[in-house]
């Protein structure tokens, strides 16, 4: 269980996406400082299609550039946090590039994007922020600096809601990250991005249950964000079942055909029904625990041949533990119990 589950999403998610424009690195140490910067990316490739999948967040992994996203709306002392981070580092590269002997062009210097889902229009007077003509493209919601600070701001909740910023409102609050992800989730199922996504998601979900659990002062809205991500595991757990359906009853099929007549096919359909659950079960997991051990996949192959009545009571069983170290012992423990009782039957 983390103690800021929003905080770490959003670091997850925007590594997940910028990753493949270039070096993401998360809770980068600042010389000198106590804070760390909570995203720090590098391009190191160019992929402009990739890159207009992303839409708004595409545009910001142009050149180096510090991101901290905010869960609630940024205070004076968030803005000047990040100032500080940002000239940190834009004097770590200065120094880097004068022991190389090179020259550091302007364009290449560090730029700092302040993510938050609100922003006053008193804050954003208080500091000279202004958006920018229209001319350059940026839409509602976008805020600068002068040139030289190299300092960004996007409050999200202003953004116009349209597919290029829907990766960027995933990270809003309330009802604007509830469409966002409703948005996300109509993606083609294909789609590498939505999948990671969702994963990402069901994480955050699960980190959220087990801090509402453990916390009597329940936040609303992160309960409304859970029962909001609820169904999309449903969606993904049916997406699942019929994947196994579909690829269990080509197995018990070829099975059948194999083994030859009656008996052969009935064989192949029960091999099928099994391979089916097995499928169900692995996918279950990786969603809800990320990459499994061997300890946990040797005992797919004996839970999967419970019936369906019993597979589905420890599926149910299964959802109600806790992600983490701890939670990983209790699935253990619920399969060795299910083996067993596979065991007792025959």
């Amino acid at each position: 269980m983390t103690k800021f589950p929003h905080d770490q999403f959003a670091k997850e998610y925007l590594s997940e996406l910028l990753s493949p424009l270039g070096k993401v690195e998360t809770g980068k140490d600042v010389p000198a400082e106590v804070r760390e910067i909570d995203v720090l990316f590098q391009p190191n490739s160019i992929n402009p299609e990739y890159a207009q999948t992303l839409g708004l967040l595409g545009k910001l992994a142009t050149t180096v550039a510090l991101i901290e996203p905010f869960r609630n709306a940024v205070s004076p002392e968030g803005i000047f946090s990040g100032v500080s981070k940002l000239l940190n580092t834009r004097a770590d590269l200065l120094r880097e590039a004068q022991r190389e002997e090179r020259r550091l062009e302007s364009s290449k210097l560090p730029f700092l994007w302040i993510l938050t889902p609100t922003a006053s229009e008193n804050l954003l007077n208080s500091f000279g922020f202004r958006m920018p003509p229209e001319s350059e493209g940026w839409g509602k919601g976008v805020y600068f600096l002068s040139e030289a600070w190299r300092v960004g701001l996007i409050a999200i909740h202003q953004l116009p809601r349209v597919a290029e910023t829907m990766w960027l409102r995933v990270l809003g609050r309330g009802r604007v990250q509830s469409e966002a992800i409703a948005q996300l989730n109509a993606l083609p199922v294909d789609n590498r991005l939505r999948a990671n996504a969702l994963e990402l998601l069901y994480n955050l979900q699960a980190n959220l249950q087990a801090n509402l659990a453990s916390n009597s002062e329940v936040d609303e809205e992160d309960r409304e964000l859970v029962m909001a991500i609820a169904p999309l595991f449903q969606e993904q757990l049916q997406a699942a079942q019929q994947q196994g359906r579909e690829e269990g009853i080509q197995q018990g099929l070829q099975q059948g055909i194999q083994q030859g007549k009656q008996e052969g096919i009935q064989e192949g359909i029960e091999l099928g029904r099994q391979e089916q659950q097995r499928l169900i079960l692995e996918n279950f997991l990786q969603v809800r625990f990320g990459a499994l051990d061997e300890n946990i996949a040797a005992f797919f192959p004996r839970v999967s041949t419970l019936n369906a009545a019993e597979f589905t009571v420890m599926l149910l069983s299964l959802s109600m533990l806790s992600v983490g170290e701890e939670g990983r012992q209790q699935v253990m423990r619920l399969l060795a119990e299910n083996v067993l009782r596979v065991g007792a039957m025959n």
